[in-house]
């Protein structure tokens, strides 16, 4: 008989999914959506939703249909591609982008605003980076411990002091919306729509998904079908936490205007809402808990990076891949938060749209029968633009680009890579039936049947 899971352990289950997204990085970008949208703001929030909440639950079904594990899903396009792919992630996910961007935003918000001296402020933050990395470097040693005792203990406090601040917020606003700015004027949803790929959240999906799929079978659970159940339940109390998380961080940087005038970063706008919103004592608290949940973000992007490349090269063993990507980490982080943002923005563009082609194409592998061909045609529609948007990102050739490839539908804003996956997909399918490839059907347990 089939073990059952009582109401207290699925909601452990997705408490410990929401603990796992809830990263210092995470609450920056609705922040600084709210103050540039402005009274824009909840429509730019829906397409923000869409990419940075939404799209995690169906990332995380589509890995349990599409293998367990990210490189088998992108293997269904290509090996070569799922190796590329895979690597992208994973440095993105670590080094490159998630360890800087975290232990910049603990600096913006628990060290920077203490700081009087502005004028040594890059020597203050590769102190603080130093010391934060090592230490970081230090518990991923051996994780486990460290992040079951400091996530219990952690993502309690930060939803009350989130509350805290929200709720001040909405009793004591701090000032109106103000007009939107830039992009936000005329094409808010769109804008919000890209914008949810900064929060990296379907991208950890994939990478942290393996984790979650093990935590429901160590409770008993063995049928397939009965996990991706729970899961799904368990997700949606995630997504629901996830939700209430952004819009509540998109109304405190939309109201943030007056009192504090525009920031450039979200870690800025949180920081010195803080402080107008708590005082002096307001900072102290949220930088607390923001280094708190900075060095569990840290240790488990750096360990899962180092695991990952300690398997495709085990000629360097596992602590020496922590060492390499923490100093990197280490190097990238003092280039500034700003600067991070900037820099990573080209990847996310490049690797977002891929993800969400993938999961789309799971879902729908039935419909067109999983024939390799759909994979590949849809993939390569997709990677054309979005290899193109992450140049224009990047500064390069932009008038170029955007005269030759500008008749393609939604390309200016970001998401025309949406039309010509439509059409990579028609000839996928088209070249599918030509060949008469293979049928590849997936179950509901996310077994496949040829």
């Amino acid at each position: 008989m089939e073990k059952k899971v009582s109401m207290s352990q699925l909601f452990a289950i997705g408490f410990m999914l929401f603990a796992m997204f809830l990263g210092a990085g995470n609450v920056i970008f609705a922040p600084m959506l709210g103050q540039q949208a402005g009274t824009n703001t909840w429509i730019a929030m829906g397409g923000f939703l869409i990419t940075g909440v939404g799209m995690v639950l169906l990332a995380i079904i589509a890995l349990t249909r599409g293998g367990g594990t990210v490189e088998k899903l992108a293997a269904k396009v290509h090996p070569l591609f799922a190796t590329v792919f895979s690597i992208l992630l994973f440095l993105t996910l670590g080094p490159i982008y998630v360890i800087p961007r975290t232990t910049s935003v603990v600096y913006e918000i628990a060290v920077n605003p203490l700081v009087l001296d502005k004028s040594n402020t890059s020597l203050y933050l590769f102190a603080f980076s130093l010391l934060f990395i090592v230490i970081t470097i230090c518990l991923s040693w051996n994780t486990t411990k460290f992040i079951d005792r400091l996530g219990k203990l952690i993502t309690p406090i930060f939803l009350l002091l989130l509350v805290a601040l929200v709720a001040k917020s909405i009793f004591t606003p701090m000032g109106g919306f103000g007009k939107p700015q830039g992009d936000y004027i005329s094409g808010a949803f769109l804008k919000g729509f890209t914008q949810g790929y900064y929060t990296m959240d379907v991208l950890a999906a994939f990478v942290f998904g393996g984790i979650f799929i093990k935590s429901i079978g160590s409770l008993g659970i063995k049928s397939e079908k009965e996990v991706s159940k729970i899961f799904i339940k368990a997700g949606m109390i995630t997504i629901i936490g996830l939700v209430a998380l952004q819009i509540s961080m998109a109304w405190i940087g939309g109201s943030s205007v007056n009192p504090i005038g525009y920031m450039e970063n979200g870690g800025e706008v949180l920081a010195q809402s803080a402080i107008v919103l708590f005082g002096q004592f307001g900072i102290y608290i949220i930088g607390t808990v923001i280094l708190l949940t900075g060095i569990t973000t840290n240790v488990a992007c750096l360990a899962a990076v180092a695991e990952y490349f300690g398997r495709i090269v085990p000629s360097i063993s596992y602590k020496n891949w922590l060492i390499i990507f923490a100093t990197l980490g280490l190097i990238i982080t003092n280039f500034g938060l700003t600067t991070i943002l900037t820099m990573a923005s080209p990847i996310l563009l490049l690797l977002y749209p891929l993800a969400i082609a993938l999961i789309v194409l799971i879902f729908a592998n039935n419909l067109f029968k999983g024939q390799q061909s759909v994979y590949v045609g849809t993939i390569i529609g997709v990677g054309f633009v979005a290899i193109l948007d992450a140049l224009k990102d990047a500064n390069i050739l932009v008038d170029t680009i955007n005269s030759t490839f500008g008749f393609i539908p939604l390309f200016e804003s970001g998401a025309g890579w949406i039309v010509t996956g439509i059409i990579g997909f028609m000839i996928g399918v088209a070249v599918a039936k030509t060949r008469k490839e293979p049928i590849t059907l997936i179950n509901l347990a996310g077994e496949e049947v040829l």
